[in-house]
This record gives structure tokens, C-alpha cells and sequence, in this order.
């Protein structure tokens, strides 16, 4: 079985081992930096590493601004860590491409559940029921289930784990409405609590992604009081 890499960013250096003892126990490898720079600079010294844990308040370069840059390297999952609890840094988190978010003080069952949960879509991209082809159309979508890649008219788009599930849920059914409950427990595999803004945010991520104007969409349309679908083309 492989052992997963975990990178562990926090300035406060006590959480950093707190967590890495949590995870060590679940038999993680872990990999610690202290601020945003750190954490970069791990990314780089290590092609290896498969999630990372990110706080959000730190110095020199701060947990959003870090991600900002890591998703234009990587898509492996980042879970932002924060004793902040308003929707604002969660949507904000989201929004700039984190695939979860978890507030201080944490549950440590909680957390070790959300990491094995990321990299199990993670490992497993591509693997929802449905369609058995290996590329998936919709009009100038085109999804390539063997490289996880995805291309509009032909110029690639990169997505981040959760936003490659969404689009794989919606284009393996293209013309089906799916609830926000649904694609919640469907794509994140857990029961949905709340949901609205977490799958709203990943929506409106991939939109402006592969629509050429969001606000009218071509692809990704919304069924008002229902939910979501994939338009057949």
C-alpha cells in the first residue's frame, strides 16, 4: 500500500507537531513549514507530496495567497486550516482553489477523516458509476477520463480535484439534474450538511473555467429550486 506524503504549513509550531503526530499514526509521512514561503519551497525540494495542510493566518506569504500560487503548479488537494470560522475566508479558500476547509480547534478524527477522504478522490479520480468510454463530449468539452484532463475547444483547462469530479459527475449525465445534496454526497462521498456554499462556490470556480461567459452558460446551467446539470449538446 503506498504511503501518502502530507505537507503541514502553520506558524504556530506546536500545531504542526500536534497534527503530524495525529497523522503519523495513520501512517503519513509528513513534511512541515512554518509559512507560505516554506511551504513553496518544500513543494519544490519535494515532487512527492500528495495533500497539504495549510493554515491561513501566517506570515510572509498567508495560507490564501499560498494557494493562490500552489494552483498554478499543482492540483493536489489542500485542506486550509483556521481558527476563523466566518463563510467569507471559507468561500474565499474555495474560491482560489482549496478542495476542503477546517476550523481550530479541530477534532482530530475529524481531520485524519477529511485527509483520508481528499486523497481517496485524489487517487481515485475518475472512478464515479456511470459511463464506461474513455472520453467524454459535450459540445466543445471534452474530458479524458484516462489523463484526468479536460480541454474546451481543444485549449486545455486545468482543474483541481473537486472541480474534476463535479465536471465528470455532470458530464457522465449530461441532461440530468442533480441536487446540490446529491453532488455533494456523490463527489465529497460523505453526507451533506450545509452544503449550499461549498458546491456553489466549486460551481461558479468551473464556469468561469469553461464558459466564455459565465453569467449565461452554455454547459453548466442551473435548474432553479432543483439543482444542476450538464446541458446535452
Amino acid at each position: 500500500m503506498e504511503q501518502h506524503h502530507i505537507l503541514v504549513v502553520d506558524d504556530d509550531r506546536e500545531i504542526v507537531e500536534a497534527i503530524a503526530i495525529y497523522l503519523k499514526k495513520e501512517n503519513y509521512l509528513i513534511y512541515r513549514a512554518y509559512d507560505g514561503l516554506e511551504a513553496m519551497e518544500q513543494l519544490a525540494a519535494h515532487d512527492d507530496i500528495h495533500l497539504i495542510l495549510m493554515d491561513i493566518m501566517m506570515p510572509k506569504l498567508d495560507g490564501i495567497k499560498a494557494t493562490l500560487r500552489i494552483r498554478e503548479q499543482r492540483n493536489i488537494p489542500i485542506i486550509l486550516v483556521s481558527a476563523k470560522s466566518e463563510d467569507v475566508d471559507k468561500i474565499l479558500g474555495l474560491e482560489l482553489g482549496a478542495d476542503d476547509y477546517i476550523t481550530k480547534p479541530f477534532n482530530p478524527l475529524e481531520l485524519a477523516a477529511r485527509v483520508k477522504s481528499q486523497l481517496r478522490r485524489y487517487t481515485r479520480l475518475g472512478t464515479l458509476a456511470g459511463s464506461t468510454e474513455t472520453v467524454l463530449r459535450a459540445g466543445g468539452l471534452e474530458l479524458q477520463l484516462e489523463t484526468k484532463t479536460l480541454t474546451v475547444d481543444g485549449e486545455p483547462v486545468r482543474l483541481t480535484p473537486i472541480e474534476y469530479r463535479i465536471v465528470e459527475l455532470l458530464m457522465k449525465n449530461q441532461g440530468r439534474v442533480f441536487s446540490i445534496d446529491e453532488i455533494y454526497e456523490k463527489v465529497w462521498n460523505e453526507p451533506s450538511f450545509s452544503p449550499e456554499n461549498t458546491v456553489s462556490v466549486h460551481i461558479r470556480r468551473i464556469r468561469e473555467k469553461i464558459e466564455i461567459n459565465p453569467k449565461e452558460p452554455r454547459y453548466l446551467k442551473v435548474v432553479w429550486g432543483i439543482g444542476y446539470k450538464m446541458e446535452k449538446q
